[in-house]
């Protein structure tokens, strides 16, 4: 897939057709959220990279579910069950078609995207693993895909490797070259920085390793939402992602596999639907994805990740990036003519992420002013320290933006940021 490029502030002002076509004020009257005031200001909610608002049509899909649908799925023979099973199911399907896979049953339903990391982790990288043999990572990791390969490599002896990045948080991709090694048995990597807004060239990633045989997993937690992806055109082993930020509810996820793979994969844990038949002496265990879905999934939640997969595929992907990398720069110009605001990360390819530092003020600090001014922004490292060590700093204010914001928005931001440099001057 080819990454997204960055319109420029320049670039915006002389294409005011293809703004004029995407109506960001229609578009609000649908979050409910975003109609509210804070301490008596209209909320500017630049936090969609923590978790996104949500559209009527999400919250309306999971009232319906509870009112009219509400029973367990898969063995019912009543009719709510049937009700329940068939949305549950159709949601999967939208899913697959969402992210282009071949079929549903290459769709898992998990938790959310750190869930869907440890299930690949454990199931899948786990039994592979011998002493000396090695993961690849990046520097711009989020926690959720460091974390787990630390343990599953401390349990098997093996060793994890670290891709560096440059100073404008690009990966090195000479340096990820001589890493890929004989010994490398899988790939892991962010599509975009929930820290600096990177897009990472995920398709050379996995055709660098492909070529040595080695399969990869792909965070795309914050790529999903903002750029279509297609798995296939991708040619990923494996990508993962989270309801939350895709304008859905929480605690719903999404791992894609290759189906040869889940088909050898064990189980990453037991009981309910996952079983095909159990005694003291043997359980015989269901075909993929049922296999890694034990107990009652989130019904309601994958219902409500549908709803929002169909909000998000009716207003176009393309379109949402086109739109978001306008604002994006718009932002990156209004914001760097701010003096002592230094940005962290400015990858030429980024999407939706614009974290910055102030001279002389703690990112908390900023934070704080900002949210008496009725702006939700996010502080600290973002569950990214190992990133913000490399650029030497504790933490970032991260102002993250959706097609739902506005420029008015970003210009509400830059007056809350003199403010800021105002009071500590």
């Amino acid at each position: 897939m080819k990454a997204v490029t960055l319109v420029t502030s320049q670039d915006a002002q002389t294409q005011p057709a293809a703004r004029s076509t995407f109506d960001v004020a229609r578009i609000r009257e649908d979050f409910p959220a975003l109609q509210q005031q804070i301490r008596g200001k209209p909320l500017v909610y630049l936090d969609t990279a923590a978790t996104s608002q949500k559209p009527m049509r999400v919250i309306e899909t999971i009232e319906k579910y509870y009112l009219t649908q509400n029973s367990n799925v898969h063995r019912g023979v009543h009719l709510l069950s049937e009700r329940a099973t068939e949305a549950f199911e159709g949601a999967r399907a939208k899913v697959a078609r969402f992210l282009n896979a071949r079929d549903a049953r290459e769709i898992i339903f998990v938790r959310g995207a750190t869930e869907g990391i440890n299930l690949v982790a454990h199931s899948f990288a786990r039994p592979l693993l011998t002493v000396g043999d090695e993961i690849l990572i990046t520097e711009m990791e989020h926690h959720s895909n460091i974390v787990p390969w630390q343990i599953v490599c401390k349990e098997a002896g093996a060793i994890l490797r670290v891709v560096p990045i440059n100073d404008d948080g690009e990966l090195r991709l000479d340096e990820y070259e001589r890493l890929l090694g004989p010994r490398t048995r899988l790939v892991s990597i962010v599509h975009v920085s929930n820290a600096l807004g990177t897009i990472n060239p995920v398709q050379q990633v996995i055709e660098m390793a492909h070529e040595r045989g080695v399969p990869v997993l792909v965070d795309g937690a914050q790529a999903a939402p903002h750029l279509p992806v297609d798995v296939r055109a991708l040619d990923c082993d494996f990508y993962v992602c989270s309801g939350h930020k895709l304008f859905g509810p929480t605690g719903i996820g999404i791992v894609f596999g290759k189906a040869p793979l889940l088909e050898a994969m064990p189980p990453y844990q037991g009981g309910g639907d996952m079983v095909l038949s159990v005694t003291f002496e043997k359980t015989i265990y269901n075909e993929a994805p049922l296999k890694f879905e034990a107990g009652t999934p989130h019904i309601a939640g994958a219902i409500g990740l549908g709803a929002a997969i169909d909000y998000v595929s009716s207003i176009g992907l393309d379109r949402i990036a086109a739109y978001e990398g306008e604002l994006l720069a718009y932002a990156t110009d209004a914001v760097s003519a701010i003096p002592g605001l230094r940005i962290i990360g400015t990858a030429k390819e980024k999407a939706s992420i614009l974290s910055f530092v102030l001279d002389g003020v703690h990112a908390h600090d900023i934070g704080t002013i900002l949210d008496q001014e009725g702006i939700a922004i996010r502080t600290g490292h973002h569950c990214a320290q190992p990133v913000l060590q490399r650029f030497g700093v504790p933490a970032t204010a991260r102002a993250s933006v959706a097609f739902y914001n506005t420029r008015d928005e970003i210009d509400t931001l830059v007056r809350a940021i003199h403010k800021v440099t105002e009071l500590f001057s």
